[in-house]
């Protein structure tokens, strides 16, 4: 039998991430390839405490159908912290939950743009947006970013070089996959170019509370007086990744058509995991929570930078994240990433490599991914004497 698959998913491939994950049966091998939260970061035993109470006092909303805008308590409690935390949410904005942010990166596209239109993102960008956008039959365009971000000039020159775009996909605080913070400056830039061109923001900000060194920089929905920014979050990194619980903060025209998009793709998210959300804020102390995981994720950071000064020759660079879970490491001129990449996984150590994370699928890339949030101190260490040894092996 001769398969035809759809235009929109012909020319995806499966995710390079999740394909590393198959290989990673040996248990001989470490792997740095994850994008997971620790798992000491989970509230085990407040959310099963909490979850029994749900169970014994209010288990017919927990097990039935609900709205698709999202569990009202919750909506009106992610409001409320986003303001707070972030000073977003103004009078023509609305609140929503999402099946995790990915949903929302997907419902955003499916928003505002039509087959053949192009997203633009910051080059290299996450894997998972890319895809989405690609799926919806979008076309992505890179721009490239810079040690503090996205070029505003560059910028400039792809809206005017791509009259389509209808949309900026931007990570800008702990940036995925390369751990880098767009500056303040660049952030009001980037705005203001977007403003003068009318071209909508998807603001992801999936790591934001994860800040471990430096100074808070104000979010670009925090500047938004345009109804331009759809600003995305989720609790996947500071309470639980499985429960898929994500939120939208944007124009209300916008947010409610993403609600008619959501409404044919799985009718609501969770229930139970969103009123077990609202149940972990309102009663847990989330901000302690969430100071513990920025203490754990500093210290393997610190952990992991150090093992990497000690073990990897000068030629290699790196990024130095102030949060977040990435680090993005780049070989010198005219190397195989591809090949070192092999290299190292015959050292029995996983990295991704920087072509998965492309605008353009062809493009060659010279950097690869790590992630010290899911590997214990021990496979950091041992890891990264690993990854030093196949790199001196590699480049002399």
């Amino acid at each position: 039998m001769e398969y035809h698959f759809s235009d929109k998913l012909a020319a995806l491939k499966p995710s390079a991430i999740r394909e590393i994950f198959k290989s990673l049966t040996d248990p001989t091998i470490i792997s740095f390839a994850a994008g997971n939260p620790a798992a000491e970061s989970f509230p085990v035993e407040a959310l099963a405490r909490l979850s029994a109470d749900i169970f014994a006092t209010d288990a017919v909303a927990a097990l039935q159908y609900s709205m698709t805008d999202g569990y009202p308590p919750l909506r009106e409690a992610i409001a409320k912290r986003q303001k707070e935390v972030f000073g977003i949410g103004g009078p023509d904005d609305t609140t929503i939950v999402v099946s995790g942010g990915q949903q929302g990166i997907e419902l955003a596209c499916k928003a505002l743009c039509n087959e053949g239109d192009v997203v633009l993102c910051e080059n290299p960008s996450f894997i998972g947006a890319l895809n989405a956008f690609r799926s919806c039959g979008a076309r992505t365009v890179g721009v490239e970013l810079e040690a503090d971000g996205m070029d505003p000039v560059a910028l400039e020159a792809a809206i005017q070089a791509n009259p389509n775009a209808k949309m900026l996909y931007l990570i800008p605080t702990f940036h995925n996959p390369s751990g880098i913070t767009t500056s303040l400056e660049k952030r009001r830039r980037i705005y203001e170019v977007a403003k003068k061109y009318s071209l909508p923001i998807l603001e992801d900000n999936p790591y934001g509370e994860l800040r471990f060194a430096g100074e808070e920089i104000p979010t670009l929905k925090s500047m938004d007086t345009e109804g331009l920014v759809i600003y995305c979050s989720s609790f996947s990194k500071i309470l639980s990744a499985g429960m898929r619980v994500g939120f939208i903060v944007g124009p209300a025209p916008i947010v409610t058509k993403m609600v008619v998009a959501k409404q044919s793709e799985d009718v609501h998210t969770n229930i139970f995991f969103q009123m077990l959300c609202y149940r972990f804020m309102t009663e847990c102390d989330l901000d302690g929570h969430i100071a513990g995981i920025r203490t754990l994720y500093r210290h393997k950071c610190d952990l992991m930078l150090s093992e990497l000064e000690k073990n990897l020759p000068a030629e290699i660079t790196f990024t130095r994240p102030e949060g977040g879970l990435f680090i993005w490491c780049t070989l010198p001129e005219g190397a195989d990433m591809n090949a070192f990449v092999k290299s190292a996984l015959q050292k029995k150590v996983a990295v991704v490599p920087g072509t998965t994370f492309n605008c353009d699928t062809d493009a060659p890339s010279r950097s690869f991914r790590l992630n010290y949030s899911t590997p214990s101190d021990e496979q950091i260490v041992e890891g990264v004497r690993r990854l030093g040894e196949a790199a001196r092996e590699f480049i002399h």
